[in-house]
């Protein structure tokens, strides 16, 4: 077995520049993959390009050796059965997904969910960096899976163990949803993140109003109460994934905004820097053991170094929210997000490109583009009319020719079905099931039909031959407005 190499400096410890390569690795990835982002790597290097470049600290006399095995710097930090490694000439774009998983499927010792999910691109030549946040209950096609929520991609590809397990399936995912290919990935622990808070003496927030956490763990609960909070790893993780308030995901973005800020505050202040020195050896530990991607730590340390060259003007941010999503249930009753994708896509571009204003030509192609829901006018029939629907209506009774009397029904309110036929089983209650997006006309249907909103779903499915299907049920065959 070849011997244990040392790095050595006068100190016996990296030299400066990789020990705040370190540092800044280590931030970059445990950061962003608890939707914490590059804004801290940011402010730690927002010193001046000349610190960033060569930071100028004597490290203190009580700092330990650094043990680093030269062969480990370029293998990457994974597992078998991930996303193969991919060589970087340190100049093109790159894609990285960032995840954390959810602490309730680490309990119950299964696959586990991602929690947060953000995409994040790293420009060099064009000095630009992007990041768009993935809220975790998207509905999207998994492939091979059908249409589920996109946290659910990691979870079903470490169950079935597909090629590149969660991570690949994950990625594929994303892919295929923003129409952009992802290099690599980066998934930190959990417990990474609470313990490099916890490594700088805790954070301090202003807390807005009364909030109710959960840190990973039974029995954990915490009221925080509004004003200011000194938090330790395990609370500030909890602060900043809590879903506990009005804004449910929606407000998580604020708190997470808060936790960087007061990262940064605290790594900022002089004090700080020499205990940042003396806990390298322990920051190294916890890269190589909590962080696992298909990047190696010298990739890395590379792109932490790129990142840190950008000015902050240059970081650019989304998060695909309701401006570019619609909530509403899936046929088997979750609560879901339903992806606006012609919105999504320009968001994307907007975010990865260098350009300010994204054209049709500059978009992504690879996504199949589903025409945004019309702009609302208070009328629901115009509405209905804007998003000029394919509509089917289906039998799924045993009432001979229902499907036929109802479209000529339905054209008399002027609403246009195209196709008409037979359900393949017998339905006791009308149901719409809404294919692509179009918000309005299944909105507009229901009410026409009276049908109960229990039995409006929506199944996004860019393959489907109608947009909106109509399926009569028995209650449609004993009630309705038909002469």
């Amino acid at each position: 077995m070849r011997p244990t190499r040392y790095v050595r400096t006068r100190s016996n410890i990296l030299p400066n520049r990789l020990v705040w390569g370190l540092l800044a690795a280590f931030l970059f990835a445990a950061l962003l993959t608890a939707y914490l982002t590059f804004t801290l790597f940011q402010g730690v290097a927002s010193g001046s390009e000349a610190e960033a470049s060569e930071p100028d600290i004597t490290p203190p006399p009580e700092a330990g050796p650094m043990v680093v095995d030269e062969g480990s710097m370029d293998v990457p930090l994974q597992t078998a059965n991930r996303p193969a490694p991919v060589d970087w000439d340190g100049e093109s774009q790159v894609f990285i997904l960032v995840m954390g998983l959810d602490a309730r499927d680490w309990e119950g010792g299964g696959p586990s969910r991602t929690d947060t999910m953000i995409l994040v691109s790293l420009d060099p030549a064009n000095r630009s960096i992007g990041m768009l946040s993935i809220p975790r209950d998207l509905w999207v096609n998994i492939p091979g899976f059908d249409y589920a929520k996109i946290n659910t991609a990691y979870f079903l590809g470490e169950g079935y163990q597909v090629d590149g397990g969660g991570p690949g399936l994950a990625m594929t995912t994303v892919e295929n949803l923003l129409g952009v290919e992802i290099d690599y990935y980066a998934q930190v622990d959990f417990s990474a993140f609470e313990s490099l808070i916890s490594e700088i003496g805790g954070i301090e927030v202003d807390v807005p109003e009364e909030i109710e956490i959960d840190p990973i763990g039974p029995g954990n609960t915490v009221v925080l109460e509004a004003g200011i909070q000194q938090l330790d790893g395990p609370l500030a993780l909890a602060y900043a994934r809590s879903r506990n308030s009005a804004g449910n995901d929606f407000d998580r973005s604020d708190r997470q905004h808060q936790v960087i800020l007061a990262i940064r505050d605290r790594v900022l202040n002089l004090n700080m820097l020499p205990l940042l020195i003396q806990k390298a050896p322990i920051l190294y530990t916890q890269v190589s053991e909590g962080v696992h991607t298909n990047l190696s730590l010298q990739q890395m340390i590379n792109l932490a170094w790129k990142a840190s060259q950008i000015p902050g003007q240059s970081i650019k941010r989304g998060s695909i929210d309701l401006e570019y999503s619609t909530m509403d249930f899936s046929w088997d009753g979750q609560s879901i997000l339903l992806p606006n994708h012609d919105e999504i896509r320009i968001l994307a571009t907007e975010i990865f490109s260098p350009s300010d204003e994204p054209t049709e030509e500059s978009l992504p192609n690879t996504v199949t583009v589903v025409r945004p829901a019309a702009t609302p006018t208070g009328d629901p029939r115009t509405n209905y009319a804007a998003e000029n629907a394919v509509i089917s209506v289906l039998n799924g009774t045993q009432v001979a020719g229902l499907a036929a009397s109802t479209k000529e029904y339905l054209e008399t309110q002027d609403i246009e079905v195209s196709y008409t036929g037979n359900a393949s089983e017998v339905y006791q209650f009308t149901t719409i099931i809404d294919y692509s997006g179009k918000l309005y006309t299944r909105l507009y249907l229901a009410e026409v039909m009276n049908v109960q909103a229990s039995y409006v779903f929506s199944s996004y499915d860019p393959n489907a031959e109608v947009d909106v299907a109509i399926i009569l049920g028995n209650d449609w065959a004993a009630s309705n407005p038909m002469p």
